[in-house]
């Protein structure tokens, strides 16, 4: 996949710093397979959402970390008791099988409880059909690096 160097966003507003924390992109592999997860689970799943929590190194998001969740066609939740104390836990990720590319009114509740950067995935789960909103729910440009 070919991704453009820059998911196009709502309006042109790069994700913002946090208290020791700035993000200058996302790792393209961890991209990649982060829409292949997605993919898999909608697939298998039934349209079954997944999520997942983002960890960054050097400021570019590199990891993501299965926790246990469960989740329906509508919804997704994560086992915050299993959390891990982890000061590069940046965000969270998780699919829309619906394709809407936005937060419901129950990811701007959840958006605030897991870091500063989210992510929605939509099929076909390609390189366009993602977009990145800051805790409070508004879209932010997100660079896709090596």
């Amino acid at each position: 996949m070919d991704f453009p160097t820059r998911q196009g966003i709502l309006h042109d507003s790069p994700c913002p710093s946090t208290t020791g924390m700035k993000i200058r992109g996302i790792a393209r592999d961890l991209l990649r397979a982060l829409l292949d997860s997605a993919r898999e689970v909608d697939r298998e799943g039934g349209g079954r959402e997944f999520v997942a929590v983002l960890r960054e190194e050097d400021g570019v998001i590199r990891e993501f970390l299965f926790l246990p969740f469960t989740s329906t066609t509508r919804s997704a939740s994560l086992r915050f008791d299993l959390m891990p104390l982890d000061p590069h836990v940046a965000g969270s990720v998780h699919s829309h099988p619906n394709g809407a590319l936005r937060p419901s009114d129950a990811d701007l509740r959840f958006f605030p409880a897991l870091g500063r950067y989210h992510l929605i995935l939509g099929p076909p789960f390609s390189e366009t059909s993602w977009r990145c909103f800051t805790s409070d729910g508004k879209p932010c440009e997100l660079e896709v690096v090596e």
